[in-house]
């Protein structure tokens, strides 16, 4: 397995959280990882407000843009536009597996159309430099389709499009039945299907996704897989992005008291924009998940983060209610 892969550890697209402030914030605890935007759909490039949309600070590199969609010629011009943007990857979800989603033909539901997913990643790869990686986020299938041939014929038909990067959610998706937060739990996880698709292809980059919570997971994946993805244990515990960044590259652990202090500038610049203090402060409040006064913590910056006029002494204050107080305890 490459110790150099650029897709060794990332952080999951995550809809709502993985914003430009978060992925700033987890740049700073991890300056290798791979970081991916919030799926934004082809649609909303191309009419929205694209500075809103796309918009990141340059710290963040490596980002990677995902994309949602299904229809070729909207999807290659979102791609051709991310890349103009500076995007270090697109990225096409075929794993989200919510109502709306489905709805509007993209997604998870899209596990059933490979011929179509290929012809979206054909007109991406088309649309952009070619040293610029287009990927695929996918599931191991939806509902009753064979794990092993449907996962198998999905994965050739797309890479024979051009994909040779592949990040894998080691479930099914159900997508009757089941919310999305169901389905991120319930399907059980299947591991060694996504291994046999390692070894069988060993030309592609294969990152694991699904259930990968501890320093101690990621690396035991890491013997079997070019890269491992983490979504929610990222966010609700983000220091584990620090110990994974110390454990795969021998980047010192910081205290994170240090690593506050990188962040008061940038929340200085977005308090004088006129932007709230909360857009950055609610993707901190795991910061201290497990540590002593980690509950008084998460109240100061919950109840004092989102008021008109907070600024960094919001952080300070919740950094002085840790050691005093109410909530002293570790949560």
């Amino acid at each position: 397995m490459q110790d150099l892969s650029p897709w060794r550890l990332c952080v999951a697209p995550m809809m709502d959280w993985t914003d430009r402030h978060c992925r700033y914030f987890h740049r700073r605890l991890a300056p290798h990882a791979r970081l991916y935007t919030e799926m934004v759909h082809a649609h909303a490039v191309l009419r929205g407000d694209r500075a809103r949309l796309l918009g990141f600070d340059a710290c963040e590199h490596p980002v990677a843009l995902q994309l949602g969609g299904s229809e070729p010629h909207l999807l290659a011009q979102a791609a051709r536009i991310g890349a103009e943007w500076g995007y270090d990857e697109i990225n096409l979800n075929v794993g989200c597996p919510s109502d709306r989603v489905q709805a509007g033909r993209f997604g998870a539901c899209l596990m059933r159309e490979p011929t179509l997913v290929a012809d979206c990643v054909a007109a991406m790869r088309a649309a952009v430099p070619g040293t610029l990686p287009v990927t695929v986020k996918c599931r191991i299938g939806v509902d009753e389709q064979d794990e092993d041939a449907a996962f198998q014929h999905f994965i050739d038909t797309v890479a024979a499009a051009g994909c040779t990067v592949f990040v894998v959610h080691a479930r099914k998706a159900w997508l009757k039945g089941l919310s999305p937060k169901e389905n991120r739990e319930v399907p059980p996880l299947n591991y060694a299907r996504v291994a046999r698709l390692k070894r069988d292809r060993p030309d592609l980059t294969v990152v694991l996704n699904g259930g990968i919570a501890t320093v101690a997971d990621a690396v035991a994946h890491l013997d079997a897989f070019d890269g491992v993805m983490l979504g929610r244990a990222a966010y609700h515990e983000p220091w584990v992005l620090a110990e994974l960044e110390h454990a795969l590259w021998g980047t010192p652990l910081r205290e994170r008291r240090a690593l506050l202090n990188d962040l008061a500038p940038y929340a200085h610049e977005l308090v004088a924009r006129g932007e709230r203090l909360h857009h950055l402060t609610r993707h901190l409040v795991g910061l201290f998940q497990g540590e002593w006064g980690a509950r008084a913590w998460r109240r100061v910056l919950s109840e004092e983060g989102n008021r008109p006029g907070a600024d960094w002494e919001v952080v300070l204050r919740a950094l002085a209610a840790m050691a005093s107080g109410p909530g002293r305890e570790a949560a």
